[in-house]
């Protein structure tokens, strides 16, 4: 069975729960939701796995928080022996206007730390990742304010609704590859 390391970005501990931050947590919560699955705390996250058409797909929150994020993929990726071409990121983005969802087979970690350091752990930037855009409406000097915070009402009306695009896009990934899912899902 071909397996699949899907990771949800964010740090833990309540102070933190659905901030703009924690997307990614919230995205692979979503998915496992969805699936009827419970994640369960092991070493370095908290995980879950799911069977989509003969896939496997691990699902991880880290537990490092997300400056140490790329010890949790490393580690992960090493026990379940899963090659870095199956490994999924999915991260907050403030160069993206909210709920836009952008899939991407490589880039740069764009100022992320939680991208800077898994890139710095694996030693490539040569991964997908899944950025789930939060907008940037902030003051100057108000960035970590702003990620760190919660989102607007408005903005949590339309969440469910991202998390489930997202949700295929990560399904879509495993199945039908980066390619054809970055056709299908880069459009708008």
């Amino acid at each position: 069975m071909t397996k699949y390391l899907i990771v949800g970005l964010g740090n833990i501990g309540p102070e933190y729960h659905e901030t703009r931050h924690n997307i990614g947590f919230m995205t692979v919560d979503a998915l496992a939701r969805k699936a009827g699955t419970a994640f369960t705390d092991g070493r370095y996250g908290a995980t879950t796995a799911l069977s989509v058409k003969g896939r496997q797909l691990l699902l991880l929150k880290p537990s490092t928080y997300m400056n140490l994020s790329g010890n949790a993929v490393r580690y992960w990726m090493q026990k379940e022996n899963i090659p870095l071409e199956n490994v999924l990121i999915v991260v907050d983005d403030i160069a993206l206007p909210f709920g836009t969802l952008r899939l991407k087979g490589k880039g740069s970690d764009a100022g992320h730390n939680g991208l800077k350091h898994i890139a710095a752990t694996l030693g490539t930037q040569n991964y997908a990742r899944l950025r789930f855009g939060i907008g940037n409406n902030f003051p100057k000097g108000g960035q970590i304010d702003y990620v760190l915070g919660h989102f607007t009402s408005e903005e949590q009306e339309a969440i469910p609704e991202r998390l489930e695009t997202a949700g295929e896009i990560i399904i879509s990934f495993c199945l039908a590859g980066i390619d054809i899912t970055m056709n299908q899902f880069n459009k708008h």
